[in-house]
């Protein structure tokens, strides 16, 4: 099955909310026609980003509705599928196909510590569930599991299990992280990275996707440091990663989804705060936040 839905800039916003978590139509819209607009190579709709364990399962729904119509077909939207229970799991996987989205997004999410035998049968069996192809999430931060590289080989002999998200890492780390994958996975599997400061490394490493917190408010950038990444223009990826430099050191600061909201808020693309618990940046910080946009063309 083709992973080229799983190349280049795939970016993840957030999905604005009221404070009774109800998907902003309008907003959500408005956020994604500009990343369809902006051309980016692939929209990661309802990531950790996107809220999605905050969202009962009508409102994941209604989101990928919502998500499809405003891109237009215009660009490919990969979709979370991430549940506690294999069964919803499933069923998400089931309507983003029908829905028209072109991909599965899938983490481990577990209360209980998964086993490998475990989160194989979770993956098979939602893989199974539709024909879209799907993208492996290692997110061992969030889950507290962490795919090593004998889970993805199996995982990858699955017809539609196509792709991973990885965390990425420093530049003298990321020969090690890429290599025994490369030497384990079918020709064709997309081994991709998130991260965001960290991503300039994995791509130029010869990662095949960067998974964007920032792409998913701010694609022009973005993209220009994939494509500088992508074309191996050493000069060009260096300059661009420090012109975002600022924001990365916001991300590791405050949180990259905290950051986020308060950069759609100074945009004016929605007045949505973060779903409670999680608290949204105290205004006070606003000014840090708008100094490190400049100079970025959005």
């Amino acid at each position: 099955m083709n992973s080229s839905i799983f190349h280049g800039l795939s970016a993840f916003p957030i999905t604005p909310c009221d404070p009774y978590g109800r998907v902003d139509e309008g907003d959500l819209s408005k956020i994604i026609s500009n990343l369809a607009d902006a051309r980016v190579d692939s929209i990661g709709l309802l990531g950790s980003t996107g809220t999605y364990m905050y969202l009962d399962p009508a409102e994941r729904q209604r989101a990928v509705e919502i998500a499809v119509k405003a891109g237009n077909s215009t660009v490919p939207i990969v979709v979370g599928v991430g549940a506690m229970r294999t069964d919803e799991a499933e069923q998400f996987a089931k309507h983003a196909e029908q829905a028209g989205a072109s991909g599965l997004l899938l983490a481990p999410v577990s209360y209980t510590p998964l086993n490998d035998e475990e989160v194989f049968q979770h993956y098979t069996a939602v893989a199974g569930a539709t024909r879209l192809p799907l993208c492996i999430y290692n997110n061992p931060t969030t889950t507290h599991f962490t795919f090593g590289v004998p889970l993805i080989e199996r995982l990858s002999k699955i017809d539609n299990i196509v792709a991973l998200k990885n965390p990425a890492a420093p530049a003298s780390e990321m020969p090690s992280i890429i290599q025994p994958l490369s030497n384990a996975l079918p020709s064709g599997f997309a081994i991709g990275f998130s991260g965001d400061w960290n991503a300039a490394n994995a791509l130029m490493a010869g990662g095949h996707a960067w998974y964007s917190v920032a792409g998913g408010l701010l694609p022009v950038p973005c993209l220009a440091l994939t494509r500088a990444a992508q074309a191996g223009k050493d000069d060009e990826v260096q300059r661009l990663d420090q012109l975002l430099q600022p924001l990365w050191d916001l991300f590791k600061e405050l949180s990259s989804i905290r950051v986020m909201y308060a950069i759609a808020n100074i945009m004016g693309l929605t007045h949505s705060n973060p779903p409670r618990p999680i608290l949204q940046i105290e205004k006070s910080e606003y000014n840090r936040i708008a100094q490190a946009l400049e100079g970025l063309s959005f």
